[in-house]
This record gives C-alpha cells, structure tokens and sequence, in this order.
C-alpha cells in the first residue's frame, strides 16, 4: 500500500509507541499531542480522517467527530471509553472499539495489591524501615485481610477476576451489579447497603454519567470508620471532595486509589494524606498487557480498513 493510498488516521491520545509504531508503519497518520495542527491545518486534512486512536481518556465528542466527514472508526487504547460520545458515533455509523479482556488479570491483580498496601500500610512501613525510625520502636499494628468482607461495585470480567483472587483470601464476598449473575457471590440491591456490610469496597464499574460520583458521602458514611475504599475503575465513579473530607475525618479508615478525576492532577489535601496509596492510572501496566493492548487496538483498524469486522466493537 503506498502511502498516497494508506487511510488517515488522527492520534488524540498519547499512546505507548509500540502502537504509534504500528499505526505510523501502515496508516498515513497526524498525532496532535506531539504535533499540534493550527485549526487551518486540522481543517485542511479534516475530510480524509478515516480513523481515531485514541485512549481511555481521550475525549471524542460529537462536535469533534462532526468535523470529519470521511471518519469510519475510534479505536480506543483501552477498556474504558466513557470520554467517546458513542450514540452520536453510532448515528453516523461509525464503529467504536476498545481493547477488553487483555487487561483483565492485570487490574484485578493491582486492586489486591492496593487492598493490601492500604490496610497493612506497606508504603508508610517502606519508609519506616528506610529510615531508620524500625530503631526507635516497632511499626503500629495494622488491618487484616484475610477473612474480611469485600464489597465489589461491577461484576464484569474484571470484577470475577477480583474476586476469584479474593476467595483465595478466604474473604467474604458480596457484589452489586446492574443485575444479577449467576455466580457463588451474595447480591446486594444498591451501593449503600453494600458499604455498610464490607470491610473493603472495590470499584470495578464502568466510568461515564450513570456512574459518575457513584460513591459519594452516603456511601462513605456506610462504608464506616473501619472500612477501604479501593478504585481500579474511572476516578468519576467517586466524587472526590467527599472522599477528601471522609479520608480527613476519619470518615472511612483509607484508600487506595489507582484513577482520578483529573488526571494527572491530584489535589494537594489528597496527596498529603497519610491514610491512601495512590498510583498513577497502572492498573493494566505491565509490558505483556500494554504491548497486547496496543496491538489490539491496531488490529480493530487494520480490519476495518481491509473490510473485515473489528474484533471488539464496545458492547451495545
């Protein structure tokens, strides 16, 4: 295919370069973030935009896509798509993928591991150990794990990978969902009733408005004084000023937090606070997840553009 004749695909996103290697070496592509176009230049190459790479974060919005008459697919780096306006993609015909499944083990593998860092406070225990205060006297007692109730807000893929890791704990586990599943887990009608009978509560719920500030104050006073919240999900499912104030007062017993509302901003008072773990949006972070994410993602255009059916559309 030569390069006069490759379809013209926009980069919106920062990606990881294995996909931006891929996507360069077979579509004729213009990547906004590492260069910019003037509104003259997007303007000029507007009508032959056939594809979008963006990321879980990316925000493709009607009134963007509406400036691309020829655009035919958004393919999304990513499980979580709630930033593209998919009926208006839809009204157009224009397909929408993301990369589901690959990251599956990776994320449910960090909610464990943030579960464990806040409760037996792994990161503040690092830094007693370093220096030197280990001398002084012996580190403070902190939260078991084992055995405790978990509470899971989504039980997709991911959600039964948590809790599969979570039996292994021994833990007792109930979930919320939009319905039912046919799993060995107790259901709980809403969120707030879910909080108040768990230790740890994990958000693993799609991101978008249905489930934006999904935890908020009510859920947090449930979730008590002894309880965790740990979100591997969208920072829009937790309304973040309540949890500030909840994490502050003693409200709920800590946090660990792997997403944000604005990233890659994190508010001072929440990074200041000794009784969370944060970290930055790794979830699925690993080289083996990332490297088949980013193919998959290529894949869903290169079969669109060959006129075969994408290979993970997002679900209806």
């Amino acid at each position: 295919m030569t390069s006069s004749s490759r379809p013209v695909v926009l980069i919106v996103a920062r990606l990881p370069q294995h996909l931006l290697d891929l996507l360069q070496q077979n579509f004729t592509c213009h990547n906004l973030i590492l260069d910019p176009l003037t509104e003259e230049a997007l303007a000029a190459i507007a009508p032959q935009v056939r594809g979008i790479a963006a990321n879980g974060e990316a925000k493709v919005g009607r009134e963007f896509m509406a400036r691309f008459p020829a655009l035919e697919i958004v393919s999304v780096f990513g499980v979580g798509y709630d930033g593209v306006d998919v009926p208006a993609a839809r009204e157009r015909g224009i397909h929408v993928t993301h990369t589901p499944d690959v990251l599956t083990e990776d994320v449910a593998d960090m909610a464990i591991a943030l579960m464990l860092a806040v409760a037996r406070n792994v990161v503040r225990a690092d830094r007693f150990a370093r220096s030197g205060e280990w001398k002084k006297g012996p580190f403070p007692f902190t939260t078991k794990v084992s055995g405790a109730r978990l509470g899971i807000v989504g039980l997709g893929r991911i959600g039964q990978a948590i809790a599969q890791r979570a039996a292994a704990f021994d833990m007792q586990i109930a979930y919320h969902n939009r319905s039912r599943k046919d799993v060995p887990y107790t259901y709980v009608e809403d969120i707030v009733s879910l909080a108040r009978e768990v230790d740890f509560l994990v958000m693993i719920t799609p991101g978008g408005a249905g489930t934006r500030a999904l935890v908020n104050a009510e859920v947090l006073e449930a979730l008590g004084p002894k309880g965790f919240l740990i979100n591997v999900a969208r920072g829009s499912v937790v309304d973040e000023k309540a949890l500030i104030a909840a994490l502050q007062a003693g409200t709920i017993a800590g946090a660990g937090l792997d997403v944000f509302e604005n990233e890659p901003n994190i508010p001072a008072e929440l990074a200041a606070l000794e009784n969370v773990v944060l970290t930055p949006h790794m979830a699925s972070g690993t080289l083996v997840t990332r490297t088949a994410m980013a193919e998959l993602a290529f894949t869903n255009l290169q079969a669109h553009f060959s006129g075969k059916p994408v290979v993970t559309p997002v679900p209806d």
